[in-house]
C-alpha cells in the first residue's frame, strides 16, 4: 500500500516513515510545501492529512488530488505517531 502524509512535525518523518515500514506501506511524507507538491502526490493508496499542522493550500491541493484520482483520505487533528498508527490500523490492516 502506498501512503502520503501531509503536514505533521519536520522532526517526526523519520518516524512516520518507520511506523508506514511496519505497516508493510511505502510513504511519502510532506511537511513543508514544495514547488511541484500535487504532481509528487502520485497514485497513491490513502492520503493521510495532519489538519493541525498543515497549511491551507497544502491541504487543498492534497485534498483536489484526492478527488481527481480517487484516493482514499483520512483526516486527523492529530499529527502523533499514535494517530498515524490508529489511521494505518484502520485502512492497511
Amino acid at each position: 500500500m502506498s501512503v502520503v502524509i501531509v503536514g505533521g512535525h519536520d522532526r517526526m518523518v523519520r518516524q512516520y516513515m518507520d511506523i508506514c515500514k511496519k505497516f508493510n506501506c511505502k510513504s511519502k511524507v510532506f511537511t513543508q510545501l514544495p514547488g511541484n507538491f500535487r504532481s509528487q502526490i502520485g497514485q497513491a493508496d490513502l492520503i493521510i492529512l495532519f489538519t493541525s499542522t498543515v497549511s491551507h493550500i497544502m491541504a487543498t491541493g492534497a485534498v483536489q488530488e484526492a478527488e481527481k484520482n480517487n484516493i482514499s483520505i483520512a483526516r486527523s487533528h492529530s499529527s502523533s505517531s499514535s494517530a498515524l498508527k490508529r489511521i494505518l490500523a484502520e485502512h492497511c490492516c
